[in-house]
């Protein structure tokens, strides 16, 4: 008999509401990520961000429990084990880097899982050599672009080697370089990754599965429909628009 093996992050019945709304966000809302690369869709307020700060632990629910691996996560210190393995990527990269240089940016994680200082700065420079960013050790972090900062961002959580990525709206003010790059790192990573996104083409080169949230609940989108201009998407079933 196969063992069953639980998903690496569940939301069990989460009833969330922010104060002075109406209605709640979320009512009774269940959803599970597996060892998976998916993208999440959805209209602006629908809680897109808000379910992956609940998954973080960054929000409380008024109901319902966040598992990892299967285990409930009951408090701050569960959640901070949690954090270990499961990055968040904000959409605000000055929300994410907030040390003199890129360096100790990145060096920041493996520090406070326990590394050695000297340790801890070869970490950083592999993984800021991974992903092509060996010369900006030194470079003052808030006089990067935009397009640096998500990068940096990026590497200050693959630098502690999760097992999940969130990653909400990456591509949001990104040239088309930079996300070009971005593109290309997702697709050689050996990780499982959900991606918030409103860019359609970047989901589409990026994840295998796209779910919808809309009206509280997570569903699965309808594999794509042909466009008249000739590709295919995953989410055929919700509006979009194309770059030009």
């Amino acid at each position: 008999m196969m063992e069953y093996e639980a998903p690496l992050v569940e939301v069990q019945n989460v009833t969330f509401s922010y104060q002075g709304r109406k209605h709640p966000i979320f009512e009774e809302m269940n959803f599970s990520l597996e060892r998976e690369k998916i993208g999440l869709i959805g209209p602006n307020g629908s809680g897109k961000t808000t379910l992956f700060h609940i998954i973080m632990g960054l929000l409380v629910p008024r109901k319902g429990a966040v598992l990892f691996k299967g285990n409930t996560v009951h408090d701050e210190k569960g959640f901070q084990e949690l954090r270990k393995s499961i990055g968040l990527l904000f959409q605000d990269a000055d929300d994410q880097l907030f040390s003199p240089t890129v360096l100790e940016d990145v060096a920041f994680g493996p520090l406070n899982l326990g590394f050695s200082p000297e340790e801890a700065r070869e970490i950083s420079r592999q993984t800021l050599s991974n992903l092509g960013l060996s010369n900006f050790e030194p470079r003052i972090t808030h006089n990067l672009s935009g397009g640096e900062k998500k990068l940096v961002s990026l590497a200050t959580i693959l630098a502690m080697k999760p097992e999940l990525l969130l990653l909400d709206e990456p591509t949001n003010n990104l040239d088309q370089e930079t996300r070009f790059r971005l593109i290309d790192i997702l697709n050689n990573l050996d990780l499982s990754y959900a991606i918030i996104s409103h860019d359609w083409d970047f989901l589409e080169k990026t994840t295998r599965e796209v779910y919808a949230i809309e009206k509280g609940a997570v569903t699965q989108c309808e594999r794509a429909c042909l466009h008249e201009h000739h590709h295919a998407h995953l989410y055929g079933d919700h509006p979009h628009h194309h770059e030009d």
